[in-house]
């Protein structure tokens, strides 16, 4: 049977002497979900970012520079985002810009469309956030998406957690012999308690 799945995972390309993977194929057949259309809205911007990365490491890594901002413009259509989109196409042919990163275009992206008031979109998120009937690692991971970029660090952030998750599970924390002080603790233990 061991020969059998061997002969099996060999003839995929990912297994190597003694039956261990080699990791040559490994990703290489991997699905991986394309972002989202970006129109312009400040408050989508750096989920857009993210998705973008997270393609191009995966997907289009091998690319030259050039050809991974096209993709990425590929994605960036309507409202205000298409006349930027026109003009950074224009000044891209021209030679009148030129990246030397992926990165540097989406510092450009995000100074254009993020700027102030995705900080400021954030922290307005971040405060209305509520755990309600959500389990404790989804508003956990919902927080930390909303924290990120929000300007919240340290115990203002340590606040607008507890303000968020529900009554029961912030008054036993409170109430603990040694109450949890990092955001880090209060995550863990409130997902430990939420969980029993």
């Amino acid at each position: 049977m061991q020969a059998q799945i061997q002969a099996l995972l060999a003839a995929q390309g990912g297994v190597g002497v003694g039956g261990i993977a080699t990791g040559s194929n490994i990703g290489f057949h991997m699905e991986v979900a394309k972002p989202a259309i970006f129109n312009g809205e400040a408050g989508r911007v750096g989920g857009f970012i993210t998705a973008c990365r997270l393609y191009i490491k995966m997907r289009l890594r091998g690319n030259t520079v050039e050809e991974q901002i096209q993709w990425v413009l590929t994605y960036v259509q309507g409202g205000s985002a298409d006349v930027w989109k026109e003009n950074v196409m224009e000044e891209l042919e021209a030679g009148e810009v030129e990246y030397e990163l992926v990165e540097e275009f989406f510092t450009s992206l995000k100074r254009e469309f993020g700027g102030g008031e995705e900080e400021l979109v954030k922290a307005a998120e971040l405060r209305k956030l509520e755990q309600g009937g959500r389990t404790m690692e989804e508003f956990v991971q919902e927080f930390k998406r909303a924290a990120r970029g929000s300007g919240y660090e340290g115990r203002p952030l340590v606040e607008e957690f507890k303000r968020g998750i529900n009554g029961g599970i912030r008054r036993k924390l409170m109430e603990a012999e040694n109450p949890p002080t990092s955001i880090k603790q209060w995550y863990r233990r409130a997902t430990a308690l939420d969980r029993n």
